[in-house]
């Protein structure tokens, strides 16, 4: 039986794990695959063990991340996606720009690392790429994760202060859904604009990087706390699986049809 539809109110991809995300129209998703370019790099804090030509999951406290390094918030990235350059803005100038593919770009981009968060890093910090599409996600399968905005509307009424979505990190932002409608769609297939599926397989649960506020980078809501205190969990939005690839945009319905 097919649920209330909602909208896609949102396309989000994080290029480079840990810094700002990029706003997409529309995109198209691959069977088995996460968002195109989407935790595509990596900021590796300190040696890792992760081998480029036979990249392997790995926990996300080897790289720079904002459950951690709650600075890397106030930094604004832009990635080209055919060129692979990056441009990094701090305190609204361009601080550094680089093309990832080339060891020139890398080293410009750890240059600025260095000089920017040195008491943070536990290491020289290196610009990590995997061979094969490799995803550098907080989970080993190959995800997109989907936001409800009704249920952050609840957390936000809950911590009494405005909670800004981009906190989770999602992939998809999803209007018209009740609040935690997502936790009831876990193991159900999604049906995104004409052609395009994803299977739910999994709830998030929150750590401490939703404390962060994305614009000012400043650590200012317990939002873990906020959720297990009055909801009982600490968990907010679901992981998908693509299992029928297509294009989808801003404003497309996704419901359950199954």
């Amino acid at each position: 039986m097919a649920s209330e539809p909602g909208t896609i109110g949102g396309i989000y991809r994080y290029p480079v794990k840990g810094l700002s995300p990029q706003t997409l129209e529309r995109t198209r998703l691959s069977v088995g695959r996460t968002i195109p370019a989407d935790r595509l790099y990596a900021i590796e804090n300190g040696p890792s063990g992760f081998d480029p030509e036979s990249p392997a999951y790995l926990p996300k406290q080897r790289f720079l991340m904002l459950m951690r390094n709650d600075r890397l918030a106030s930094l604004r990235a832009d990635f080209d996606e055919d060129s692979h350059t990056l441009i990094i803005k701090w305190e609204n100038r361009e601080a550094v720009r680089g093309d990832l593919r080339t060891k020139e770009g890398r080293l410009a981009v750890e240059a600025f690392l260095r000089r920017f968060m040195p008491k943070e890093l536990h290491g020289p910090p290196k610009v990590l790429f995997g061979k094969n599409g490799h995803s550098f996600s907080d989970v080993s399968r190959k995800v997109v994760s989907i936001i409800n905005l009704a249920s952050v509307a609840e957390v936000e009424s809950a911590a009494g202060a405005p909670v800004n979505p981009l906190r989770f990190r999602g992939n998809l932002h999803v209007a018209g859904w009740p609040a935690w409608h997502e936790f009831n769609l876990v193991g159900r297939v999604l049906s995104i604009g004409e052609t395009t599926r994803l299977r739910v397989v999994k709830r998030i649960q929150r750590c401490a990087a939703t404390e962060v506020d994305p614009d000012t980078g400043i650590r200012d809501l317990p939002i873990p706390r906020t959720l297990i205190e009055n909801f009982d969990h600490a968990d907010c939005g679901v992981y998908a699986e693509v299992v029928t690839p297509g294009e989808i945009s801003v404003g497309d319905t996704i419901f359950s049809a199954d």
